[in-house]
């Protein structure tokens, strides 16, 4: 017995400093009566209980001497008050020291041990391999599921990727001649239509059965009309026959270049490149502007008069 109450006065004298625990005056006081008890007791039992019963006493008369809070007396403590900023889950009551008397666990506000820990370790272990496992195949479903919808998009753009290639290419065209060995095409500016037919020949170029350089007398209108045929490097080759109606002059040269410039790419589709690159084979989009009301002309106004 005075190897327990011995230890016992080694907590005590080592716990004395804590702030959370025992004042160093009441620490000393208490000893003292446990090293006393454990030396008159007779028995372990009686032993016990005295230096419990002490342990408490000492204890609850050392809150009711100082008084609760900071400095004691102040807000919320006075004689016998509670501590300030009082836990309900601090300790009250002296902790038990005696040996052999720790199996009170589960009359105090702390957690059980069934509570920290619900199952046996190897119970425990399976439980925890079976979250795995079930966590891993839920893992292993979810990134299936996001490779597929990963391919499921790259073989959409793939199949967009071909179309768009597939419609980025050029028209295969083809050679198209009628019965007699001709190419025929249509032309339009301005006002004026035309249709162009175009052979093989020495170059003669007739305009509703007349020479061109009878039809048109301005040599400009004559250049414009053989432009396609330079640009290809085909003049003297190929004889023309067209026929134009609508719009002045002007118009309708411009029109029978174009008709020309068809007609060549449907005898021969190599001669497309060069003519699309000197503008030949667009459509002249340009028109006579309206017109406007109070205008004389479509953008020309009258003199302005201050007064």
């Amino acid at each position: 017995m005075a190897s327990a109450a011995t230890a016992a006065v080694a907590v005590l004298r080592r716990t004395s400093a804590s702030r959370h625990f025992l004042v160093p005056s009441f620490t000393a006081s208490l000893c003292n009566q446990i090293v006393s008890l454990s030396l008159e007791g007779k028995n372990n039992d009686l032993t016990t209980n005295t230096t419990n019963n002490a342990v408490n006493k000492m204890y609850m008369s050392s809150f009711a001497r100082r008084g609760g809070g900071r400095g004691g007396g102040g807000r919320g403590g006075g004689e016998g008050g509670v501590p300030r900023h009082f836990n309900p889950r601090l300790r009250t009551h002296a902790v038990s020291v005696v040996h052999g008397n720790y199996d009170d666990y589960n009359n105090d506000d702390d957690e059980t041990y069934e509570d920290a820990f619900p199952l046996l370790p190897e119970a425990a272990g399976d439980l925890y391999e079976e979250n795995e496992v079930l966590h891993f195949e839920e893992d292993e479903l979810e990134l299936d599921r996001d490779a597929r919808e990963a391919l499921a998009k790259e073989e959409e753009l793939q199949v967009l990727r071909k179309k768009w290639m597939e419609n980025a290419k050029p028209p295969k065209r083809f050679q198209k001649l009628d019965n007699l060995g001709r190419s025929y095409a249509r032309g339009s500016r301005k006002t004026s239509s035309a249709r162009v037919w175009i052979e093989p020949g020495m170059g003669l170029v007739s305009v509703n059965k007349r020479d061109f350089v009878e039809f048109f007398h301005n040599p400009a209108d004559r250049d414009h009309i053989l432009g396609p045929f330079v640009a290809t490097e085909t003049c003297g080759l190929f004889d023309v026959y067209a026929t134009v109606q609508g719009g002045g002059t002007t118009g309708q040269a411009g029109a029978i270049r174009l008709g020309i410039a068809r007609a060549l790419q449907n005898f021969n589709p190599d001669y497309r490149p060069p003519m699309k690159r000197l503008g030949f084979m667009t459509r002249d989009p340009r028109k006579v502007e309206r017109k406007k009301i109070g205008l004389k002309k479509a953008r020309k106004a009258p003199q302005w008069v201050r007064r």
